[in-house]
């Protein structure tokens, strides 16, 4: 009787293997793709819900507020908007753009003005300096130009201010209207992202501030492309950047002062308006 020789098959081994690889191939694919549906979900959510949520609140705090001052204020497109013309550079002598120290120039008749007065008027408006008091609106700000109406809270805090869509007052910078630098912050992407083309704002633009009783004018005058986040120099009283020292005012003044990230989607950087009191009614 011969001897059998046993017979080895090796393709059902590559087989088996090519199985074992392909199952797992299969198995990273699904992973990826549903950490991709998950990654865009949170996108979406981020980009698009938040901007929805915090924009239509916003809206609603700002009729709040325009229904407990006991009066409908005026559409930004409706605001009276006379001619723009660029803010003269700062001089020695002060302008109607551009207050000089002390006093706070009320241009036309009837004009209601005074650094004493707005400060007045900003402390009356301005919540109880509480804890659960100091994150509530307390002015509405109107950009015609850009179509913008956001209301303003103190402080820049993102969960409690920012994150509503709300712009932010700088703690310890001037109220509306009065002497000094009243800086505002806000996001430019996500959750409302009220100041995401203050980039296209121009010199003779109009920036409009209304507290309960009270509206303030200003004009933007100058705008600073880019800076640091620490560049402080931005929101001091006399704005001026101390990263590039040739950017900013000179003279004391009235000044309104926006901020906020750039490049877009990012928070690498700063980018500011400045602008300055042009009337008060």
């Amino acid at each position: 009787m011969r001897d059998r020789v046993p017979v080895v098959v090796q393709g059902s081994g590559r087989r088996v293997r090519r199985a074992g690889l392909a199952g797992v191939l299969w198995a990273a694919a699904e992973l990826i793709v549903t950490v991709g549906v998950v990654v865009l979900l949170l996108v979406v959510h981020q980009v698009w819900w938040t901007n929805r949520q915090a924009a239509a609140a916003a809206q609603e705090q700002v009729q709040a507020l325009e229904r407990a001052w006991g009066e409908v204020s005026l559409p930004a497109s409706d605001s009276p908007s006379p001619s723009p013309s660029p803010s003269p550079s700062p001089s020695p002598s002060p302008s109607a753009s551009e207050p000089g120290a002390g006093d706070v120039p009320v241009p036309g008749p009837g004009g209601a003005g005074g650094a004493g007065a707005a400060a007045a008027a900003t402390r009356a408006a301005r919540p109880a300096a509480g804890p659960s008091e100091r994150d509530r609106a307390y002015a509405v700000l109107r950009v015609p130009r850009l179509g913008l109406v956001v209301p303003v809270a103190q402080g820049v805090d993102k969960r409690a201010v920012l994150d509503k869509g709300y712009a932010g007052q700088y703690p310890g910078t001037a109220g509306p209207g009065a002497q000094g630098n009243f800086a505002l912050a806000g996001h430019r992407n996500t959750h409302g992202e009220p100041f995401r083309y203050i980039n296209r704002l121009r010199a003779g633009d109009e920036l409009i501030v209304d507290v309960r009783g009270h509206r303030y004018t200003y004009v933007v005058g100058k705008i600073l492309g880019e800076t640091t986040e620490r560049d402080t120099g931005v929101i001091a009283p006399v704005p001026r950047s101390v990263v590039k020292p040739d950017q900013g005012y000179s003279e004391p003044g009235a000044y309104i002062t926006l901020t906020t990230c750039t490049p877009e989607y990012t928070s690498k950087n700063r980018l500011v308006v400045w602008g300055t009191l042009l009337k008060s009614s």
